[in-house]
């Protein structure tokens, strides 16, 4: 498996999934809200504000590289049908 494609991937999905969050807090009653979930995974986050929104972006998109870094030398070693 290669580190790259899933870097890519993984921080794609979450922005996405951070975009789609936002969005969802945007458009629903203070009831349904992510943003406290959000506020606990991403360190300096706070909700719909300019930096609160780029920091998550940032923050979403450098943990899919930090799983992939970890997850994809991990399998490589334990995968023993290649």
């Amino acid at each position: 498996m290669k580190i790259r494609s899933l870097g890519h991937s993984l921080s794609l999905f979450f922005v996405i999934t951070f975009i789609i969050c936002i969005g969802w807090g945007v458009l629903t009653p203070p009831t349904l809200h992510m943003h406290g979930a959000w506020e606990g995974f991403l360190p300096g986050f706070e909700f719909l504000t300019p930096l609160g929104f780029g920091l998550g972006l940032i923050e979403s998109y450098l943990y899919g590289w930090y799983i992939a870094l970890v997850f994809v030398p991990l399998y490589n070693r334990f995968n023993t049908a290649t």
